[in-house]
């Protein structure tokens, strides 16, 4: 059998985004092939590890951290990542970097998003300093390249140059246990444990970073209350970067009493915190994919996202699309989705019929023949 190894630190070190996108689509990968041996590895154990998704899987591990193993790309040390893994025919780089492999390796990565590139501002120096020199050079090296989103592989033909037939689209799924959580004890239960008052609430989910243009949400929200909307703004993401300009909004339009940071969010507990919102608000200014969107839609919530980059792709026909730099488009399209009842149910029905068309299974089995492609 093929040796076949994938990078699991992102899904070890993280509870969302890119961290729940390795662990979803392993786990799917564990359903859909119990033949094929995997290892997975994990730079920077700290703790005990995770139980593995199936028995043809195993664990490898180093101590040695994500950090480190920056600082041997940027001098390109030739350490191959099979000094880790073992022998290996396939290594599946899943969060943007390539190690160095052994030259009968093949190579696979992942490129989710070039947000630090289209969008500049909203990046961390230091990260968009590493990732400018890091990401190119690993996709040139990459025998191929998976993006999140037709969006994303268009950037990587503009940006980077990479040939068109490099780069496949593997789009993500949405967990089935995401659905309508209508039990109101249910929703009680959620609003408590996150202190959540009895206000209707807009939700948002997201790390707190510009990208994810949660001051123009909040402006958008003093607007509505303004207005005599009674209404809160419920943000589920951990702390990120370059927060000082949403900690001024809040000042400026003193809406700290109305807008809730509840930190990261248990899995487990998106389905009712969904279900419990008025609607979805995420005028992102550039994703990669979107996760919420559709989290959002098979939980019959609403939703309002942006026209850019990949979310009209994730929201179809199901959603309000706007421009995230223009404030009062967000304020109009708010106020739509918590006044216009026969607009709710058209996009909550159309949500319903759009969620299901991306599974974690389909992505699993894509991806299983893209394995068996590069190998033949």
């Amino acid at each position: 059998m093929p040796r076949i190894a994938l990078d699991y630190t992102a899904a070890y070190e993280q509870g969302g985004g890119i961290g729940r996108y390795v662990r979803e689509l392993v786990n799917a990968l564990a359903r859909v092939d119990q033949r094929q041996p995997y290892r997975l590895f994990v730079a920077g154990q700290r703790r005990t590890l995770p139980p593995l998704p199936g028995p043809n899987f195993s664990w490898k591990a180093t101590r040695i951290t994500p950090r480190w193993f920056a600082r041997f790309q940027r001098l390109r040390l030739p350490l191959p990542v099979e000094l880790f893994t073992g022998r290996l025919d396939l290594y599946h780089a899943t969060d943007f970097v390539l190690p160095p492999a052994l030259p009968a390796t093949r190579t696979l990565l992942t490129v989710h998003d070039l947000s630090f590139v289209r969008v500049p501002e909203t990046a961390s120096p230091p990260l968009k300093a590493y990732l400018d020199v890091v990401v190119p050079r690993s996709v040139r090296r990459a025998f191929h390249v998976l993006a999140d989103s037709e969006a994303t592989k268009q950037d990587l033909i503009e940006l980077y140059g990479t040939p068109p037939e490099k780069i496949t689209v593997l789009l993500s799924g949405v967990d089935t246990r995401f659905q309508p959580i209508s039990d109101a004890q249910q929703q009680i239960a959620v609003r408590h444990k996150y202190a959540i008052g009895p206000c209707p609430y807009i939700f948002s989910v997201g790390t707190i970073q510009p990208r994810k243009n949660y001051s123009r949400l909040i402006r958008a929200l003093a607007q509505l209350r303004h207005e005599g909307h009674d209404l809160a703004l419920v943000i589920a993401g951990g702390h990120g970067w370059l927060e000082g300009e949403m900690y001024q909004t809040l000042r400026e339009t003193q809406m700290q009493e109305h807008v809730q940071l509840i930190g990261f969010a248990d899995d487990d507990d998106l389905p009712a915190l969904y279900s419990a919102a008025e609607c979805l608000a995420f005028p992102s200014l550039y994703e990669g994919f979107g996760f919420p969107i559709l989290e959002a839609m098979a939980c019959g919530t609403p939703v309002l996202t942006s026209n850019v980059s990949s979310l009209p792709e994730v929201a179809g026909d199901a959603a309000l699309l706007v421009d995230p730099y223009d404030l009062e488009a967000i304020i109009d399209a708010l106020r739509r989705l918590i006044t216009d009842s026969t607009l709710r149910t058209t996009l909550i029905q159309r949500g319903f019929q759009q969620a299901p068309r991306f599974t974690w299974e389909s992505a699993a089995r894509q991806l299983v023949g893209i394995y068996r492609d590069l190998l033949g």
